[in-house]
């Protein structure tokens, strides 16, 4: 069967809750809750998508995670190849010479272009669009801290972070500063329905 792993199934339901409110820091632990997902596996999750450049990780008590650029420029194929490396549906897909029937077979050609298809599929879909049908307002969620624009030295989640970004998954991380408090801002409150929670 043709199918991504459960960690990148899990990978989209994260990405898709910051997407949901992108100028919110949110801590791993604020992550799983709105999930419905385990903390550890969560941060699990978020290495990969912070080394690829999907996520910004802040450290301190501050801390935590949004996206690193809008959702409409993170595409799937961008998440499943964070998660599980270049797309490829057989092994001769991406790289020559990985198969002993590579100069007799006659079906190779046929599924590089199947290949070709997928990933175009995925590269054609954001994260954007996969919140176009999603109604936010169902389920009540712990509120998340939104910075006065998307620079990197702005306040984050109010909450404990689950430890320092870097001490949770290894990820590259930068330092939160002290928390401000804006006048009239008013913390998000939007949760993820369960159908999207992998079980």
């Amino acid at each position: 069967m043709l199918r991504i792993t459960k960690l990148t199934d899990y990978a989209t339901v994260v990405l898709t809750v910051l997407a949901s409110d992108p100028e919110a820091v949110a801590s791993a632990a604020g992550l799983a809750e709105r999930a419905g997902l385990e903390v550890p596996t969560v941060a699990k999750v978020l290495k990969p998508l912070a080394q690829a450049g999907l996520v910004e990780a802040f450290r301190g008590a501050n801390g935590g995670y949004r996206l690193a650029r809008a959702p409409a420029e993170i595409s799937l194929i961008q998440v499943v190849e964070a998660m599980e490396g270049p797309l490829g549906m057989t092994e001769c897909s991406l790289h020559a010479g990985a198969c002993g029937l590579e100069r007799s077979c006659g079906v190779r050609a046929n599924w590089r272009r199947i290949n070709d298809v997928v990933a175009d599929a995925l590269r054609g879909i954001s994260l954007a669009q996969m919140l176009s049908d999603i109604s936010f307002d169902a389920i009540p969620s712990p509120s998340m801290a939104k910075p006065d624009s998307r620079q990197t030295d702005r306040p984050g989640h109010p909450d404990r972070a689950f430890g320092t970004a870097a001490d949770a998954d290894g990820a590259s991380a930068k330092r939160a500063p002290s928390p401000r408090k804006p006048a009239g801002t008013r913390a998000a409150s939007r949760g993820i329905p369960a159908r999207l929670a992998a079980s």
